[in-house]
């Protein structure tokens, strides 16, 4: 562990300092690293919001991606279907006879 190299000052009322010291004792361990633990832990709401709505947008984005893609899969199904049909019933007709060519 690194030795302390500057100092925080933190207000608190007494009862909540006689909590915080109690809550020290309790884990074993001095009251800064109490303070430097929680300090590194919190996590503001505003940012769990803002990951939430992240998390959303890229979900309806790959959701979107995902539809997308398969209209364009069923799009060329559909396409490859047309051209089988076309080729089927090309090659069943009869071929047509060869014209004369009238000479001038």
């Amino acid at each position: 562990m690194e030795t302390a190299v500057a100092r925080i000052v933190v207000q608190a009322t007494p009862q909540e300092k006689k909590a915080i010291a109690a809550k020290a004792k309790r884990l074993g361990m001095p009251i800064s690293e109490l303070m430097r633990r929680g300090a590194s832990a919190y996590q503001s709401a505003q940012a769990d919001a803002e990951l939430g709505s992240l998390a959303d947008a890229a979900k309806a984005a790959a959701e979107q991606a995902a539809a997308s893609i398969d209209a364009a899969l069923d799009f060329i199904e559909a396409s490859n279907r047309r051209i089988a049909a076309m080729e089927a019933g090309a090659a069943s007709a009869p071929a047509a006879p060869a014209r004369a060519r009238k000479v001038a």
